[in-house]
């Protein structure tokens, strides 16, 4: 450990620590309750403190800090990625993509090794591609492809942040073979979609507390990802702005085309059902309403406010299972929320321009994952030969 330079006397460090035996870079903020801290420079040069002890720490607390600070191998996998999520450009990301980063991270540093230690206290500069391919496969081999690819995606980002900032001085994971991952392009009948819709309409109108009861927004957002051909999160993301003359203006992600959805008799009862049940909850809240177009939600939650993506994929989940229980569809004929919108792409009439225009996919290969529709062709034909062509030797 560093050896502390000679420091001034400073009369607000407690009285119970000796300042000349004070280990260096810890110092002492006497404002409000009084903390100890360290003081360190972040990969961008800047410098930042870090509160290590309160006031009442003793001397031989603070060495002992110190010296598990000091003898932290910063050449592990473990240090790397905690640099790298305490980073502004984590912090940067979306929360659900924090959270897959998170898990990620704990699926790596606490993978067995031949070692006998986790992955997440081997040497970082140690690692090469074949290393990471024998990770990546042995992940996928426990069934899990789609585990693997996320923490091989997960560990080409973290160690090319490493490298731009001096970390590392290669990327191992570049190049690695990613295990192909199950695809489940399920389309559920439009049979069983109606019969579904109908029995959340029937189960949202009972009390929230009633056994087999759903929440009411539900059967409404079924309706709309079908007919507007909507993700779920672009469905709760839905607002007053939304409402056009024409139609319903989409909200689309991932870089697709926004369109209008003209209105139809079944579209503008699922749009005023749903504003509707907002006025219900807003008025027996006693619930304010925004004066801007854009601050009124569609879907609201039973507390009045916008429906989290997390909430509707929990009221989604628990739907379904308690559809199997009662028997009105198979384990295997279970499907997700976003098959809706795959069921509102295949069942959009026209051609498959007119199918992209609808989806706004702004790449026509997409609609290979999202129209299974079955084209209807002509069989093949070709001119008869002539008799004397037929009749030649």
């Amino acid at each position: 450990m560093k050896k502390a330079r000679k420091r001034k006397h400073n009369p607000h460090i407690p009285s119970h620590i000796d300042q000349a035996a004070l280990p260096a870079a810890v110092y002492f903020d006497h404002r409000g309750s009084g903390n100890w801290y360290m003081s360190h420079r972040d990969e961008h040069g800047k410098q930042r403190r870090r509160n290590i002890a309160p006031a009442d720490a003793t001397l031989a607390e603070l060495h002992g800090i110190m010296d598990e600070a000091s003898n932290t191998d910063r050449e592990t996998l473990r240090y790397l990625c905690q640099q790298f999520h305490d980073s502004p450009k984590f912090t940067e990301l979306s929360p659900r993509t924090r959270d897959d980063y998170a898990y990620c991270r704990d699926v790596l540093v606490n993978q067995d090794t031949r070692m006998g230690k986790p992955l997440g206290d081997l040497a970082i500069r140690r690692f090469s591609p074949a290393l990471v391919q024998r990770l990546v496969d042995k992940i996928a081999g426990e069934g899990t492809p789609s585990k693997a690819a996320h923490v091989l995606r997960y560990l080409r980002r973290v160690l090319q942040w490493g490298r731009n900032r001096g970390y590392v001085d290669t990327n191992p994971a570049q190049g690695v073979e990613a295990p192909a991952e199950r695809k489940q392009r399920r389309l559920p009948p439009v049979a069983m979609m109606e019969v579904l819709i109908d029995r959340a309409k029937a189960l949202g109108r009972l009390h929230r507390n009633e056994p087999g009861s759903c929440p009411a927004y539900l059967s409404i957002v079924m309706e709309l990802a079908y007919l507007c051909r909507l993700r779920g999160i672009e469905v709760v993301t839905l607002t007053d702005a939304n409402e056009l003359d024409s139609g319903v203006l989409t909200n689309r992600r991932k870089g697709s085309r926004d369109n209008i959805v003209r209105w139809t008799p079944r579209l503008r009862a699922a749009w005023d059902e749903a504003k509707a049940y907002r006025a219900r909850i807003w008025t027996a809240r006693s619930y304010p309403t925004p004066i801007q177009p854009e601050r009124r939600p569609l879907i609201v939650g039973n507390h009045g406010m916008a429906l989290s993506k997390s909430g509707l994929d929990t009221a989604w989940q628990r739907f379904m299972g308690k559809s199997i229980d009662a028997g009105v569809l198979l384990e295997e004929q279970r499907y997700g929320l976003h098959d809706l919108k795959r069921r509102g792409i295949t069942d959009t009439p026209g051609t498959r321009a007119d199918k992209q225009q609808a989806s706004g996919h702004r790449d026509q290969s997409m609609l290979d994952i999202y129209d299974l529709s079955l084209p209807l062709v002509d069989p093949s034909d070709s001119p008869l030969p002539s008799l004397s062509l037929r009749n030649k030797p």
